[in-house]
């Protein structure tokens, strides 16, 4: 790699609390008080870097911002170089990683509006002027989309276009109940403060979801703007040919992972209170003995199947409501399950629970070891009907306590932050 000019860059110094590995290099123009931040990540790109630098220039000018550009920079080339030499700053970070770059440029940036995106001259930076209006009318995230704006012929491989971005796209929106057309977009926007108190914690591309999905959970004023995706320009392969074949289903699959995880309340609160219902019908109309519905018989093995049911229901109604407090940036769902399960209450409601499942099932157990340990008499059906009924409230009194318990714990971890 080239030695960089002493003339053209200077190395500010950094608080004590920040990653000693990472160098700010600042250019003699550099940009007092900007208004708008570009951030972009950078590996090995000198071959676009110069273009791109005058595209974000082009594009600030037509806005009419004050704005700098802030390429993260893990080069071994002259990206860093060629980047500082048009007049952005550049911050070394030898960690790789589209996430980790993000947040590591967090402590540096310093405009009040971000625009992130990629510097391989595919996103046309010298339209800006769409999420500077929206920034401008309050919007706190923006979302870039080439779906509806304009996709250059052979910029966008068939398997992303008609398959890979469409689907994880619609899978998201169906988890969220969002309304994005394109969540891999790689250019859009973010106001600062948004920006850290999302707390980016994704170190490679599942940060593009994260970030979609924290808005969400989030609720900030979220816009879309069309944009404009170009070719790679002639000479340059993409970071995905690059890392081989695999490297599109690598990164779909990690985004979906992100989606899944941050989505956890979806495959739990509703599918629980499903089982939960439908597993309560089974079982407790049967609890005074077989029922007959037509040609149909309810026995005991009917109330075996909703006895599952409704415990499995149970604890995923539980790991919802918990999965909706680790996501709730605004307090809000955190405050109306505290007030639905207050400590005091829940838990005796739970001894209760549990206390009425001892009662049911001892029955069964006496009635067992007085009748020679038997129960296959016509006498003991009611019992083994009631017995299997006193199991679950037993269980369900066990796993209301326990979710108490863990309900309330959330309280002192986050006292403790």
């Amino acid at each position: 790699m080239a030695p960089m000019s002493a003339a053209l860059a200077r190395v500010s110094g950094m608080p004590s609390s920040l990653d000693p590995e990472l160098e700010l290099l600042v250019p003699d123009d550099d940009v007092e008080n900007p208004e708008f931040s570009i951030v972009i990540p950078a590996l090995n790109e000198q071959l676009t870097m110069p273009m791109f630098i005058g595209w974000c220039k082009e594009g600030m000018r037509r806005a009419g911002v004050r704005g700098e550009i802030l390429i993260v920079d893990s080069s071994t080339d002259r990206t860093a170089e060629l980047a500082l030499a048009g007049g952005a700053r550049v911050l070394k970070a030898p960690k790789l990683g589209l996430g980790r770059a993000y947040i590591d440029s967090l402590p540096f940036i310093r405009g009040k509006y971000v625009i992130l995106g990629d510097c391989d001259c595919t996103y046309d930076f010298r339209e800006l002027e769409p999420f500077v209006e929206k920034f401008h009318g309050g919007a706190e995230f923006i979302m870039g989309s080439r779906f509806r704006g304009y996709i250059e012929p052979g910029s966008m491989p068939a398997l992303h276009r008609y398959l890979g971005t469409p689907v994880t796209t619609w899978v998201l929106n169906v988890i969220f109940s969002s309304h994005f057309s394109d969540i891999h977009c790689g250019m859009r926007g973010i106001t600062r403060s948004a920006l850290e108190r999302m707390g980016l914690r994704s170190q490679s591309w599942e940060y593009a979801s994260e970030m979609v999905l924290k808005s969400v959970h989030m609720r900030l004023r979220t816009e879309e703007v069309p944009i404009r995706f170009l070719k790679d320009q002639e000479g340059r392969t993409s970071h995905h040919k690059r890392s081989g074949w695999f490297s599109p289903w690598s990164a779909a699959w990690i985004n979906l992972r992100a989606m899944f995880t941050y989505g956890a309340a979806f495959f739990l609160y509703r599918p629980g209170l499903l089982l939960a219902t439908v597993g309560a019908a089974l079982m407790l109309p049967l609890s005074l003995g077989p029922l007959t519905l037509g040609p149909i018989t309810f026995s005991l093995h009917w109330m075996l199947l909703g006895l599952t049911l409704a415990t499995l229901g149970l604890q995923c109604v539980y790991l919802g409501i918990l999965a909706q407090i680790f996501f709730d940036y605004s307090g809000e769902t955190t405050k109306r399950w505290f007030a639905r399960f207050p400590y005091t209450r829940t838990v005796l409601a739970a001894a209760g629970i549990f206390a009425t499942g001892l009662a049911l099932t001892g029955w069964l157990l006496v009635y067992y070891i007085t009748h020679g340990l038997r129960l296959d008499d016509p006498a003991a059906v009611y019992v083994n009907h009631l017995g299997v009924t006193g199991l679950f409230f037993t269980i369900a009194g066990f796993v209301t306590f326990t979710f108490a318990l863990l309900l309330h714990s959330t309280a002192v971890v986050v006292w403790r932050k």
